[in-house]
């Protein structure tokens, strides 16, 4: 309990009285007592869905069914105790350390990246359209449906998304960047684990130009395999690609989901490594664009634990079970649409209206 000492006897000119001062000392350590048992409270709730979620994990592993009781059915504490007293705390709260600053790269800074440590810069396409068909192309030879596409582009892009639209436009929130709204550490782990894949597609297709063009795909050939040799230089591990990512060198490799030929291949890989992750995990039914999202939202082994859950446990199972803590305070969609089933009514939801949009209809059209 955090410690209160403000003398309660006499007073000097300008002071509050004796009584008043004791009935605000006294609300003051009401607050913080609540606030104490409150914090306690949270963390012993989050603690419950980290073992849950370890406990479902270990049943899955020895192929045991998932039954109800297996999640934490009980939504996240919410505070109700006292407000906080008005004017300054009795007691300070300790400075806190300055956290460090993460920069936030835009696509400037991408570009500028790739030009500085590979002298290249992505072919980007003369119009949106010329990007989208190639998606299009490249996503339907993968496996990709038109609706699961064109549906979850709608979602992650507000259905009026271009190649290079960031999260928050102008004022970059996220390195999120595309239809399906990569971040620089999932182009530095697509491009590590499928990088070798793309090298040879484009070595087929360099081998069937001529002059300039040939050139020109020669060139981004020999960058990739720079950035395939970056990328697999660390241990497979999203944490190991996130620090990779978080270097004006990952920026470099980030750059690439602007450019024509490869930026198609991982946006697709985005999506298809999840249907993939599905079929291999013997959910043979295909994902529909709603769920392969949550697949897309949550990482591919927590969102098929939403994707194969039965709809009546889908209408009791709160959404914080599938998220961190900090995770889950971030999404207000999560928070306001607070169970499995509210959670994938809202996303279908958002994918109808969406989709009806000039963007989602045109990436529709190319299909």
């Amino acid at each position: 309990m955090l410690a209160l000492a403000l003398p309660l006897s006499a007073t000097r000119a300008g002071d509050a009285p004796p009584l008043v001062a004791e009935a605000s000392l006294r609300a003051w350590k009401e607050y913080f007592a609540a606030r104490e048992a409150f914090a306690a409270e949270v963390t012993a709730y989050w603690n419950a869905i980290a073992e849950k979620r370890r406990s479902r994990n270990a049943k899955r592993r020895d192929r045991q069914q998932i039954m109800l009781d297996d999640y934490v059915l009980t939504q996240p504490p919410v505070y109700t105790g006292p407000k906080r007293p008005p004017g300054p705390s009795p007691t300070p709260p300790p400075e806190a350390k300055p956290s460090p600053h993460k920069i936030i790269p835009a696509v400037a800074d991408l570009l500028k990246a790739a030009s500085d440590y590979y002298h290249w810069q992505p072919q980007q396409p003369a119009s949106d359209i010329d990007f989208k068909r190639a998606y299009a192309r490249y996503a339907s030879r993968a496996g990709l449906t038109a609706e699961q596409a064109v549906r979850v582009y709608a979602f992650e892009t507000g259905g009026n998304g271009t190649h290079a639209s960031q999260a928050g436009g102008s004022r970059a929130i996220s390195t999120a960047i595309g239809y399906n709204q990569l971040l620089t550490t999932n182009s530095v782990e697509l491009i590590a684990e499928q990088g070798e894949a793309f090298v040879k597609e484009l070595k087929e297709r360099a081998a069937s130009l001529t002059g300039p063009a040939r050139r020109v795909m020669e060139q981004k050939v020999t960058v990739l395999k720079k950035m395939v040799a970056l990328a697999t230089s660390v241990a497979d591990d999203w944490s190991q690609h996130e620090r990779i990512g978080d270097t004006p060198q990952g920026w470099a490799l980030h750059a690439m989901v602007l450019d024509i030929d490869v930026g198609p291949m991982l946006q697709t890989h985005k999506l298809l490594t999840s249907v993939v992750f599905a079929r291999l995990k013997g959910y043979a039914r295909p994902l529909t664009a709603a769920e392969l999202e949550m697949m897309n939202l949550t990482g591919d082994g927590t969102g098929l634990d939403m994707v194969t859950m039965p709809q009546p446990m889908r209408e009791q199972v709160p959404t914080s079970n599938f998220f961190s803590r900090s995770g889950y305070e971030r999404n207000p969609v999560a928070i306001h649409h607070n169970t499995v089933a509210k959670l994938l009514a809202i996303t279908d939801s958002r994918m109808n209206e969406n989709s009806t949009k000039p963007g989602a209809k045109e990436l529709a059209s190319v299909f």
